[in-house]
């Protein structure tokens, strides 16, 4: 059983497992911040439920409240457009490089200041969840194939988590 089943399998509630899972990816792809920003796909109210990052240095994401999402976010940027349509995850080697049908880099840069990343989509029954974000900074990254299947695995295990979250929260919350 590897890490990332343990954490599934010894946790229950979502945010204990959001909790434990973010710096075990971290360390296993070896990069510098990786966050879960989820949504309901009804009212396209989302915020980021957890971020973890290697030092202090790396820049904290800001969207830790709730926010309705801007009408323009798919057209200004890309990966989120490819997210609502429930395409498959993209994996950016270099943001500096990647093509502008992909990546925006002057909207990556300028929200996210990453130079790398994997835009992680969390789907079901074709709506939007969730996005896992894997990202480094300061240098290009080959995602390999075992980085790739394990980001499969964990979509696969955490869109549920994220639908309980959501669905928990809205009804909480009427968002």
């Amino acid at each position: 059983m590897t890490t990332i089943d343990k954490i599934f399998n010894d946790y229950q509630e979502p945010v204990a497992v959001f909790t434990a899972l973010l710096p075990e990816i971290g360390e296993i792809l070896q990069c510098d911040r990786i966050f879960l920003y989820l949504r309901n796909p009804q009212t396209k109210f989302g915020k980021v439920v957890n971020c973890w990052r290697r030092s202090l240095e790396i820049p904290d994401v800001d969207d830790y409240q709730w926010k309705q999402e801007p009408e323009s976010l798919p057209q200004e940027d890309p990966l989120f457009a490819a997210a609502l349509c429930n395409k498959p995850s993209i994996f950016v080697e270099d943001v500096e490089t990647a093509s502008i049908d992909v990546v925006d880099r002057d909207f990556e840069q300028k929200t996210f200041g990453h130079r790398a990343l994997v835009h992680a989509h969390l789907c079901q029954d074709g709506q939007l969840w969730g996005i896992l974000q894997p990202c480094v900074f300061d240098k290009p990254r080959n995602w390999t194939k075992s980085d790739r299947v394990l980001i499969s695995q964990v979509e696969n295990k955490l869109t549920p988590l994220a639908i309980k979250y959501i669905t928990n929260i809205a009804i909480l919350f009427d968002l």
